[in-house]
């Protein structure tokens, strides 16, 4: 059996099993957006994200800025769906010897303008040589209740932050590598290579019962909701919403906005469960049961994932 048998979830969850938390300062360990745990009266968010050359970016087709907003983007973000603030990071930086250093002071550059725009410091790291380029951020914040994906319960809203779609539909007309793009086109590459993380929104997620980020795509994400909070979830079709640059991109190249909708990584929206009127996007309910519906019909989990 190989890791592509069983794909980025099975292999986290066997690895996992070999690393038994035993320490009752951990809040929540494996499985969420961060791990949490308690500093004396505080509460610690822990994650991490990769960049990996050829996998998550190409070279000659990423501007490096961009690609330091990116990954402090996806780091803030699960900070941000557990409902805390970010506060310190470390960075490991993995580099071909002949790797041009403007290309990588440029990455840095990305990465201080997202410590300005969320508030957060850089205080250490690691650097190694390696075949292609991989940068490695570890982001640690902080809050006072920690937002989790197994909260849920039936008889909620689900909550969308803004419209989805967009990231994916960047991605392919980057890689059309066309001369010309139309500024419509312009608006969906820049959703893709410079995301923004929903920062503004901690204390609104606080309100909910189960949060996550987009990351890997609406459907795949909330399937892990749907598995952890022991709920059915219910999308409603004609409630979620449609970006106009999205439109544009469908009809001219005859796509179904509603695949971009549900499958789209990287997109760092939040949707979030609560039985509040928050004011948000309500984009569907929970209820008794298990899975992922688009009103009456089952969606399957479909998204990014790794090794796959």
């Amino acid at each position: 059996m190989n890791v592509k048998d069983i794909g980025e979830f099975g292999l986290i969850d066997r690895l996992t099993k070999f690393l038994p938390i035993k320490d009752e300062n951990v809040i929540v360990g494996y499985g969420d957006d961060c791990a949490c745990v308690k500093v004396g009266n505080n509460l610690l968010l822990l994650t991490i994200d990769i960049q990996v050359e050829n996998v998550h970016f190409i070279k000659e087709k990423v501007d490096p800025i961009d690609l330091g907003w990116k990954l402090s983007t996806s780091n803030v973000s699960d900070v941000v769906a557990c409902g805390g603030k970010p506060k310190w990071a470390l960075i490991s930086l993995g580099l071909p010897k002949d790797t041009d250093i403007d290309f990588i002071e440029k990455i840095y550059f990305g990465i201080k303008e997202a410590q300005e725009y969320y508030g957060f410091y850089t205080i250490g790291g690691n650097c190694s040589s390696s075949k292609e380029i991989l940068i490695d951020m570890a982001l640690i914040g902080e809050s006072d209740v920690f937002i989790s994906r197994s909260g849920s319960k039936q008889n909620q809203y689900v909550y969308l932050s803004g419209p989805l779609g967009c990231s994916k539909a960047g991605l392919e007309l980057l890689l059309m590598d066309k001369v010309e793009y139309e500024d419509f086109e312009k608006e969906l590459i820049k959703k893709h290579t410079k995301p923004i993380a929903r920062v503004d929104l901690v204390d609104i997620i606080k309100q909910s019962y189960a949060c996550i980020d987009i990351s890997d795509g609406l459907s795949s994400d909330l399937y892990h909701v749907s598995k952890q909070s022991n709920v059915k979830i219910v999308l409603e079709k004609e409630k979620l919403p449609i970006d106009e640059n999205l439109k544009k991109f469908c009809l001219k190249y005859n796509k179904n906005p509603l695949d971009y909708i549900l499958t789209s990584g990287e997109e760092y929206q939040i949707v979030l469960i609560s039985d509040k009127e928050l004011p948000l996007f309500k984009i569907g309910y929970t209820e008794e049961g298990f899975g992922l519906y688009l009103d009456s019909e089952p969606i399957k989990e479909r998204g990014f994932n790794h090794f796959k």
